[in-house]
């Protein structure tokens, strides 16, 4: 019985960026949480964060960004077979040896943008961490993200003629820096209601125990 809790409307904002495997692990750890409060009727924000903000725009060979990032061969298989443990349960099968370049990540959180416009941002997000780190497709790749789109039901042509231009690249710096306003130097980070902020990937339980402390302050601030 205490698990029947009783929730109403709630914001969830989720700070994440594409390129960051924990994040994919967090959004389904997430909809774990959600699923144990049927109840809760949420409406999930996913927000803008830049893990390489200097990244060139073409993006940097998979392996040299790996080793200046972490030092040595040895320190990223440890931190490689953690993650692949994690993602075994959520369901996730990461195939990093399929990973050629790590792009920058604006184009495809623009993307996510303007997905978010046609209501279908969560199915986007699902599948840029889809196309990324089980496809090892370039997400830095304006066509790469306009066949993401259109696989997820969006017109390509639109598509293709938004991130072929500059807007919205404003917002996704803007977002990026309201993270770290929020204290927020790790993704990814959930906003309960706009009040409780928790970062790291955090166990379903964890999650829905923080939905429910949203929930008994009332409706988003």
């Amino acid at each position: 019985m205490g698990e029947a809790v009783i929730l109403d409307f709630m914001e969830i904002d989720v700070f994440y960026d594409i390129v960051c495997p924990w994040c994919f692990i967090g959004k389904r750890r997430l909809a774990q949480a959600l699923a144990r409060r049927p109840a809760a009727d949420a409406k999930i924000h996913w927000r803008a964060f830049l893990l390489n903000p200097h990244m060139p725009a073409e993006g940097v060979e998979r392996d040299i960004y790996l080793i200046r990032k972490f030092g040595s061969e040895s320190r990223i298989r440890r931190l490689q077979g953690a993650l692949l443990e994690a993602g075994q349960s959520v369901e996730i099968p990461f195939a990093f040896d399929r990973i050629q370049r790590t792009p920058n990540s604006i184009n495809a959180h623009r993307l996510a943008f303007f997905a978010e416009r046609e209501g279908r941002a969560d199915a986007v997000v699902e599948a840029l961490f889809r196309a990324y780190f089980l496809e090892g497709r370039d997400i830095g790749d304006v066509d790469v993200l306009a066949d993401i789109g259109a696989e997820c039901g969006l017109a390509r042509d639109a598509v293709a003629a938004y991130l072929a231009g500059t807007e919205e690249v404003e917002r996704v710096a803007e977002e990026n820096n309201r993270a770290h306003r929020l204290g927020v130097n790790g993704v990814p980070a959930f906003v309960f209601n706009r009040r409780f902020v928790i970062s790291g990937a955090q166990d379903p339980q964890v999650l829905a125990r923080m939905a429910d402390a949203a929930a008994a302050t009332g409706d988003a601030a």
